[in-house]
């Protein structure tokens, strides 16, 4: 849909190419190598791991159902465990933890998986330390759960506000504004005082040893019984529902709402927007209709108490903003059920809802008490934010981002609730699949021009050495080489790599480190748009542990011809090096 391509300039054919690719060759991976193992799973709670970015919206929810718990947010992981047949080694992992992937502030550039991918990173490395990334067997699946309202940023969020009287001090507690505004307002993540890069370590670190002290652990509990699943899709632009006291509900067509352009504390809006807004403003009021259609008085009224900022669900030009059309989805695997749930559930939705479909399952005898109910989510669709009705009524940004109304996690649970039956052993039907979304990929919207032409300033060479590092290092010192280069979207080098760190051994060299190691960085920079010159900046943080020895940094790189439109490859080779 048209609403999150609009910060890329619409529709990148290159980056959605690159996510299939990956996808069908791990499917292709995955049933190449099918063998025999069994499942376990457990949990461990991660304290550390995440706070609630919009605690005073949690705190509308009723009191007794908040002293059910103990904090704000889940702070329990649960990790299936993929082990292998009797003396083989275990296979992977899938991990269920709830963090927002925003560790990285908002200004960077550098293409990152975050906290998640680190984690992810971390314990494939401590499986097979001498494999390169993506080059593993054992593959550690660390996924979202109910991550609506979580922030990686866990020492709260602060303001940066120099010169002011207010600089430094917590943001305001229902906006979270500094001086009436959002834009000063950052979450601070545990590694803040040396960098974001630290913080993202430092979340992911705290996962992958969650989940090896899981994995690691004697008293997990195996995973018997049949396997199923059940799949839908929901057109929730108008879906009516009955609630639990009778009363009839329905959801509405998309809209975002203010609280929405406020932002959060992981990446504040813009202009004069705040979080927990429930009324409009005149000047905007005026503007929206010149970016989506006015909203009908019905459309208003089904979303009050958002006041609707882009009524996205009636604009269709050049195609729907957002969906009207949602996958529904659940797994079952012996005694549990995964609920693979188009959006990002809040803390309390994601309880509620997982509650409510266990005491279904358990109604209709398709898992007992010990059974085991998880949520992973977005999935499938990306139909934004889900929030229980009372922390939708405070309009802070996950309520501003709930597009089908109030009733929205209610019509999600009736809907999951509905197909519970098919799960059951007993089960020999399939529910109307529904309606399938129309396929936006055929002639989408793309106003992002495509590489025209790469090109070098005279007496230089693809390739070149702009800047040689220096003649030795020290581990923990970073090593820095400046490159002449060209635009790395003229080849995505899939299951390649756009650099190597490379170690001398006697008269031959060996890959130590790649582009998919989280000590290395690669940089690209267009210097001259007209002429197509550009450069390529590599960095490598030394680790403690890297073996001392000479080493060299090598630039794998391609142009394009701007007369033929040929793309030639070509590799630039630093001098040599020595670490002690």
């Amino acid at each position: 849909n048209l609403l999150p391509q609009l910060t890329s300039l619409g529709f990148v054919r290159e980056t959605f190419d690159a996510i299939v690719t990956g996808t069908v060759k791990a499917v292709q991976d995955a049933h190449n190598s099918l063998a025999t193992g069994s499942l376990e799973f457990g949990t461990t709670d991660i304290l550390q791991g995440n706070i609630n970015r919009s605690p005073s919206a949690y705190l509308a929810n009723p009191a007794e159902e908040r002293a059910k718990y103990a904090h704000d947010q889940d702070k329990t992981m649960t990790v299936i465990k993929f082990k292998g047949a009797s003396g083989q080694a275990d296979r992977g992992l899938l991990s269920f933890f709830p963090v927002h992937g925003t560790s990285l502030y908002e200004n960077n550039t550098l293409v990152s998986t975050d906290n998640k991918g680190m984690a992810a990173y971390l314990y494939e490395n401590f499986m097979e330390p001498t494999s390169a990334p993506g080059k593993n067997k054992f593959v550690a699946g660390f996924v979202q759960a109910n991550v609506g309202d979580t922030s990686p940023n866990t020492l709260g969020a602060f303001c940066e506000s120099p010169g002011k009287p207010y600089d430094g001090q917590p943001c305001e507690f229902y906006q979270s504004t500094c001086g009436n505004v959002t834009q000063e307002c950052h979450g601070r993540g545990p590694g803040f005082q040396v960098s974001d890069f630290e913080s993202n370590y430092l979340i992911g670190s705290y996962q992958f040893e969650g989940a090896k002290n899981i994995m690691t652990s004697s008293s997990l509990t195996s995973v018997a019984g049949s396997v199923r699943s059940v799949h839908v899709y929901i057109n929730m632009s108008n879906y009516t529902f009955t609630l639990p006291n009778g009363t009839t509900a329905r959801t509405c067509k998309p809209a975002m709402g203010y609280g929405f352009a406020g932002g959060t504390t992981d990446g504040p809006g813009a202009f004069d927007f705040k979080q927990g807004t429930t009324s409009g403003n005149p000047f905007w009021d005026l503007v929206k209709g010149a970016v989506t259609p006015v909203p009908s008085q019905e459309q208003k009224d089904c979303h009050a108490p958002k006041p609707i900022l882009l009524n996205t669900g009636e604009a269709t030009f050049p195609y729907d903003w957002q969906p009207s059309i949602v996958n529904i989805q659940m797994f079952r695997v012996g005694q549990m059920v995964i609920l693979l749930v188009p959006g990002e559930f809040t803390t309390m939705a994601g309880r509620r809802i997982r509650d409510a479909i266990k005491a279904k399952l358990v109604e209709k005898k398709v898992i007992g008490n010990d059974g085991v109910v998880l949520l992973a989510g977005p999935s499938n669709t990306y139909a934004h934010y889900i929030t229980t009705r009372e922390e939708y009524g405070v309009q802070r940004y996950e309520g501003g981002s709930t597009i089908y109304g109030p009733a929205t996690l209610e019509a999600f649970t009736d809907i999951y609730s509905n197909l519970v039956g098919y799960l059951a052993d007993s089960s020999t039907t399939t529910p109307s699949p529904g309606t399938a979304p129309p396929d936006l990929t055929q002639n989408p919207l793309s106003l992002r021009t495509g590489v025209v032409l790469d090109n070098v300033p005279l007496g230089s060479s693809f390739g070149k050495v702009l800047t040689q590092p220096s003649a030795s290092y020290a581990k923990g010192k970073q090593v820095s080489v400046r490159f002449q280069g060209a635009s790395p979207r003229n080849n995505l080098r899939l299951q390649d790599t756009f650099l190597t760190i490379e170690r001398q051994n006697g008269s031959s060299w060996t890959v130590y480190r790649t582009d998919s190691h989280p000590s290395t960085k690669f940089n690209w920079k267009r210097t001259n748009g007209v002429l197509g010159y550009s450069e390529v900046t590599i960095t490598w943080d030394i680790e403690s542990d890297a073996p001392s020895g000479t080493y060299r940094v090598v630039y794998n790189g391609d142009y394009k011809n701007g007369w033929t439109g040929k793309i030639s490859s070509f590799v630039g080779q630093s001098s040599t090096f020595t670490i002690a």
